[in-house]
Order: C-alpha cells, then sequence, then structure tokens
C-alpha cells in the first residue's frame, strides 16, 4: 500500500425489481476505507480515507463532497454516525492513534480521544448509551469511551493480536464483540472484563468486520480474510451457524439490514 496512489469511488446502490443499479457514484483522490449513513438526512453519508479526511456527500447533488474535514495525520480508517437519538455525533479513528468526535454542522472536530498506543480500526457508537462509543485497535485492546468525560473509561486486553474490529450487542447494553487477528471473536460483557463470556473460533485467517444482529440478541456474523462470511449464535453449544464461500478474495466487510430481516 502506497499513500497517495489511487482514488477511491463511493458507489451509492439500489435495489428494485432489475436487481441491484448504481443510483449516484463520487470520486475522492484516496482510497476511502469506511462509510455511515446520516441518522437525520437519508441523502446524507460521511466516508473516511487515506488522506485522513473524513468526507460529508449529499446524494441529491451530483458534485460532491458537502464538507471535508482534515484533522487526522494518518489514514482515516473507521466512521460511524449515533445509533440514539440523543445526539447527531460522528466518531471517527485513524491510524493516528486518536479517535475524533464530529458534528457534521460544525467545521471542526469537538474533541480528540488519545490513548491507543497502536492504529485504530474500528470506532463504533453504542446503541444504547448516547455519548458512549468503543474502538479496537492494534494495540491489542478494546477500550470504552465517554464523550462527556476525558480519557478513558475502560481498557480490556481483548486479544493478544492486533484487534480489527468491534461491535456492540443491539440487545445489552454491556455486551460487545471483538474480532482479531488470531481468527477468534471474543465476547465482553463491560461488568466483568476479566474473561471473555464467548470465544468463536472457526476463521483461519484475521477476522476483518463482525457485526450483531439487528433482530437477535445472540447472532452475530463475521467475515475474514479466509475469504468466508460466517454466521454465529454464541447461545448454542455448536455457535457456528453457516458459512458462505462465495467470494473470491478477502472479505473486508459487511453488514446486515436493518429492515429485511435475511439480508446481509
Amino acid at each position: 500500500y502506497f499513500a497517495g496512489l489511487g482514488c477511491g469511488t463511493l458507489a451509492v446502490l439500489e435495489q428494485n425489481e432489475a436487481g441491484i443499479v448504481l443510483l449516484r457514484s463520487f470520486d475522492w483522490n484516496d482510497g476511502l476505507f469506511d462509510v455511515t449513513w446520516s441518522e437525520n438526512n437519508e441523502h446524507v453519508l460521511v466516508t473516511c480515507s487515506g488522506d485522513g479526511s473524513l468526507q460529508i456527500w449529499d446524494i441529491a447533488k451530483t458534485k460532491g463532497p458537502l464538507q471535508v474535514y482534515k484533522e487526522h495525520t494518518l489514514e482515516a480508517y473507521s466512521v460511524d454516525w449515533s445509533q440514539t437519538r440523543g445526539e447527531q455525533l460522528v466518531v471517527s479513528g485513524s491510524w493516528d492513534q486518536t479517535a475524533k468526535l464530529w458534528d457534521p454542522a460544525v467545521g471542526k472536530s469537538l474533541c480528540t480521544f488519545k490513548g491507543h498506543e497502536g492504529v485504530i480500526y474500528s470506532t463504533i457508537w453504542s446503541p444504547h448509551i448516547p455519548g458512549c462509543f468503543a474502538s479496537a485497535s492494534g494495540d491489542q485492546t478494546l477500550r470504552i469511551w465517554d464523550m462527556k468525560a476525558p480519557g478513558v473509561k475502560l481498557v480490556i486486553p481483548a486479544h493478544q493480536a492486533e484487534i480489527l474490529s468491534c461491535d456492540w450487542c443491539k440487545y445489552d447494553e454491556n455486551l460487545l464483540v471483538t474480532g482479531a487477528v488470531d481468527c477468534s471473536l471474543k465476547g465482553w460483557d463491560l461488568r466483568n472484563v476479566r474473561q471473555p463470556v464467548f470465544i468463536l473460533l472457526g476463521h483461519t485467517y484475521a477476522i476483518r468486520r463482525v457485526k450483531f444482529s439487528p433482530f437477535h440478541a445472540t447472532l452475530l456474523a463475521s467475515c475474514s480474510y479466509d475469504f468466508t462470511v460466517r454466521f454465529w449464535d454464541f447461545s448454542k453449544p455448536n455457535p457456528l451457524l453457516e458459512t458462505v464461500e462465495h467470494h473470491t478474495e478477502f472479505t473486508c466487510g459487511l453488514d446486515l439490514s436493518l429492515h429485511n430481516r435475511g439480508q446481509v
């Protein structure tokens, strides 16, 4: 990977009777690493890129972006829009080892969160607790932050490997999952982080993304550099429900539909 070489494209797709069609396409002069939809405007989304910047796009407009926020000093790798109705805020995580908090209506970051000793790969808002987010890092820790308090709230040495992804359970405000380069998924109860509440094994290469189901409290999905997508139910004695092997390259991202129970 060479910074500055190659461009990024934001593709906005729509599913209709004809299948999946390209609705809009926007170009950026560096690779785009993550994207999040606005929670208060169906036409707006935010991306983050290899040049350390965040971009705000409006799909109702043909040209873009509406705004660019350039504060991170290295790759901006993660971006997430707050899920609670208490605020309209975006959190970003960067290889510069910081997370930043943004109000899209304000031209600069509201605050910067420091503490990680490695690159940040994932920053995810709690769906339950306003102003609370989690971050996963190459320093082998999962950290919990509160935007109202300076400094880190909780540091969990979750793996003995780089942690590439984390997510919050939609049904239990104390439960998170991490996915790491050690090929394992681990569940963490914030009330007692001495050991994981579950460990899911099966992937054969680093886990790149993990997501809890919006419909089932104990169901989650993960994808990996082993080319597979796997579905798990951590409440079952044999938690691996299904392995999907239709990709022929690294599987880098996935999400579960909030509207269609069976769609990933």
